[in-house]
């Protein structure tokens, strides 16, 4: 029998071959359970991880398009069901999993997404109570942010006129519920903070009536979120009903529980308002009154004193007062002069008797006999310093080594090494030498012969 003949493919005939394979064999859709690894996602939006379970892993790809849609955040170790198709990928030579949906396993994904979500914003301090504002007491013109089709807005509007019927209400319409609402949203509450300087907006309502969970989602994104963090006017947060909570109602300077209880912490009832009134104006008149007796009481006290019934009395008082002053200071100032003028005298008196011309006098000789006996002393201080001075310059120029060459005496020295030369040992032959004579004559020569003495 000949030999069958066997076909060559090349490496992409070959994964190609594998592809179309997968496709006929593999369901178009499935649903792939698993535990997340190796998650990374990509600067350009797409997302590359594996799935894996107790005995194998499944390389997968979640496209930038489809992971937009994916609500929460996913990480390592979370457990998720994705939806999609396994397909061979040709240029790497490998199969995996493109995922189109992703969904926590056990837990919603709007559900997990909004616990994330508020773990996430609680750390950077979006919730603190220490960056939540007041709400007015008495507000005069109040924004709201809702679907100008909802029932929130009539429950708003009612609520805060039947109240306080003075306020103005102004409606800024935005989506509330589907694809970009939330963005939406923040966009509406920070245009109304860069324009309230002509708004005068005193508080700004955020909210919409009762939904799904889904359908509350725009209160639970980000860009809401700290839209309501960053406005500088005060923010309630009233969406749903009783139950729903939302990531919007968490970050609000307030949170209403409905539109109709917003209306009811935006403006105080105008009813109790009057009330306060009416009770201050009672208490006002009750204090005027009871200020007015007291001054009427006052004032008959003035009237029935003396200085009241005799002008002139205080006036009187003042002149005698004076004058006893006046009385006393004289008196004291004659004191004064009289004591003065008798320590003069008692002083005139002693220098007499000390007769100061003769005082002088005496000093004067006795400053000369003192100044004849210091230049006595120090003449004599002089001569004996200037006899030890001559002696000690005597003793000196003994000393000196150079007083010998008067008597015909030289000195000697190596130019070499700069030493006196005392033998001939301290000399070559060709060193120069010098030769010091008196009254500081020198001589320069050469050796020529240097010769010691036996010993």
């Amino acid at each position: 029998m000949a030999k069958r003949e066997v076909k060559t493919f090349s490496v992409s005939e070959a994964n190609t071959l594998v592809r179309s394979a997968l496709e006929e064999r593999l369901p178009s859709r499935m649903i792939v359970s698993g535990e997340i690894s190796d998650w990374k996602h990509h600067y350009s939006g797409h997302c590359y991880f594996s799935l894996k379970d107790e005995g194998s892993q499944l390389p997968c790809v979640m496209w930038a398009s489809s992971f937009k849609k994916v609500k929460f955040a996913p990480e390592n170790g979370m457990a998720v069901l994705a939806k999609g198709h396994i397909e061979a990928y040709v240029p790497g030579g490998k199969y995996q999993f493109y995922a189109n949906k992703l969904e926590p396993a056990g837990v919603g994904s709007l559900q997990l997404a909004f616990e994330q979500m508020v773990k996430r914003l609680r750390a950077e301090g979006l919730f603190a109570d220490g960056h939540k504002k007041p709400i007015p007491s008495y507000p005069m013109r109040i924004g709201i942010v809702t679907s100008e089709s909802g029932a929130a807005i009539v429950d708003i509007a009612d609520s805060i006129y039947n109240r306080w019927p003075c306020a103005r209400m102004f409606l800024y319409p935005a989506p509330v519920q589907g694809a970009g609402a939330g963005d939406k949203i923040a966009a509406a509450i920070r245009n109304i903070n860069r324009r309230n300087g002509q708004l005068r907006l005193d508080v700004l309502i955020v909210g919409r009536g009762g939904g799904s969970l889904e359908d509350l989602w725009a209160f639970n994104e980000e860009a809401v979120a700290r839209a309501i963090y960053d406005s500088a006017i005060p923010v309630i947060s009233a969406v749903g009903h009783e139950v729903d909570v939302t990531i919007a109602d968490f970050v609000a300077d307030a949170r209403a529980s409905t539109p109709t209880k917003a209306g009811m912490i935006a403006v105080p009832d105008m009813v109790d308002v009057l009330r306060r009134i009416d009770q201050a104006g009672v208490r006002l008149a009750a204090n005027v009154r009871g200020k007015t007796d007291l001054s009427r009481q006052l004032l008959a006290t003035i009237q029935a004193s003396v200085m009241f019934r005799n002008p002139q009395w205080i006036v009187n008082n003042a002149a005698q007062t004076l004058d006893e002053r006046t009385m006393r200071l004289a008196d004291s100032a004659r004191g004064l002069f009289a004591n003065l003028r008798r320590r003069l005298e008692q002083a005139r008196l002693r220098i007499g008797r000390i007769e100061p011309h003769r005082l002088v006098g005496a000093k004067r000789i006795e400053t000369h006999q003192l100044a004849s006996r210091a230049l006595a002393a120090v003449k004599s201080v002089l001569s004996k310093k200037q006899l030890q001075l001559t002696a000690a310059a005597n003793r000196l120029e003994t000393l000196d080594p150079r007083s010998v060459l008067d008597r015909g005496y030289s000195i000697t020295t190596n130019q070499r090494t700069g030493k006196v030369i005392t033998a001939a040992a301290d000399v070559k032959v060709g060193d120069m030498i010098n030769t010091e004579l008196a009254r500081q004559a020198k001589i320069e020569s050469e050796v020529k012969e240097a010769n010691q003495p036996a010993p």
